[in-house]
């Protein structure tokens, strides 16, 4: 029997302990008052923002944002549609995915490797917006050959376990 291979872990950015707790109190709550950041990762905090500045500049955190919820702004119905582009059309990917990302429906958009060659998550009104929006941008585009949707009927957003577990 042969050993399985060891996995190392991922590089870590040349972060510290008190980075990891940065990125991991700013990714529960980016609105955190810098002082109150500051207090619990036990540093001053003027110390606090430039490690947050640094943090910035070496690419580990890349954004804040808001989790929206889509119900609230009327869009009550979330779906998957798979997309797999015709092998003579392949060259008009990027196209392809440069307009999709601009659809207001478009939550996501995943390029894969595999038998599809796109997932997009959109979020629409109902069942008539999301058929509107495959017939619109996907079905009367001759580089496509197929699409597959799938309704979502629950969606969680990670707790990134993952994540955590490297921090």
């Amino acid at each position: 029997m042969t050993d399985l291979p060891k996995f190392s872990e991922p590089p870590r950015a040349g972060l510290d302990e008190i980075d990891r707790q940065i990125i991991a109190l700013l990714h529960e709550n980016a609105r955190i008052p810098n002082v109150d950041l500051a207090r619990e990762v036990g540093v001053s905090p003027s110390t606090c923002l430039a490690r947050v500045r640094s943090l910035r500049e070496r690419g580990v955190i890349t954004r804040y944002t808001a989790e929206i919820n889509p119900a609230a702004l009327g869009f009550t119905l979330q779906a998957l549609v798979s997309v797999r582009i015709r092998p003579g059309a392949r060259h008009l990917m990027e196209q392809i995915s440069d307009e999709l990302r601009r659809e207001p429906e478009v939550a996501q958009l995943f390029f894969l490797g595999g038998s599809e060659d796109f997932l997009i998550h959109v979020r629409v009104r109902d069942s008539e917006h999301v058929r509107q929006f495959v017939l619109k941008n996907l079905s009367a585009n001759p580089a496509v050959a197929l699409t597959e949707t799938n309704l979502v009927f629950e969606h969680h957003t990670a707790d990134s376990a993952g994540l955590r577990a490297v921090l």
